[in-house]
């Protein structure tokens, strides 16, 4: 299948996709620090670079897309053009999730994931809900928390 748009017109698509201060990230940052959490942004000397770094609680926070995370939900397809390079690119994405999930947990770190479905589309959940859930993990002692869209299969 081809691609719906011209070359000049996808790679100025792709190079408007954000790394950092994405939509979703400043929805979580704006409810987390309303509710009194203060944290630092992109953990450079930590594995994976966390969206956000809680020193007080031990706890980093990323940001998902779910299409670039290689999430099981609605909101991720394969593509259909270079899908050689796609699957190479989105599940090496996926392998160094893994890994730095891994490293940080044994490094104490607890672990937290918010997907993109969570606050995006037909599956999204309320804001509210989001980040109560967060502020609850975070006053707790769960090593892992990961919040999701809602979604029937």
């Amino acid at each position: 299948m081809a691609d719906v748009h011209s070359a000049d017109a996808r790679r100025r698509n792709m190079a408007a996709i954000r790394g950092k201060d994405t939509k979703p990230e400043l929805m979580i940052r704006r409810g987390l620090h309303a509710k009194g959490f203060r944290y630092r942004l992109q953990g450079r000397g930590l594995p994976g670079r966390p969206d956000l770094v809680l020193p007080k609680h031990h706890a980093v926070i990323f940001v998902h897309g779910c299409f670039w995370h290689r999430h099981n939900c609605p909101l991720f397809r394969w593509p259909q053009t270079r899908q050689e390079f796609w699957r190479e690119k989105i599940n090496g994405n996926a392998r160094r999730d893994t890994e730095a999930l891994g490293r940080l947990l044994d490094a104490g770190w607890r672990v937290g994931i918010v997907w993109e479905c969570a606050l995006k589309g037909r599956s999204k959940r309320p804001l509210p809900e989001v980040i109560d859930s967060l502020s609850l993990w975070l006053s707790s002692d769960t090593k892992q928390f990961c919040v999701e869209g809602q979604w029937i299969d």
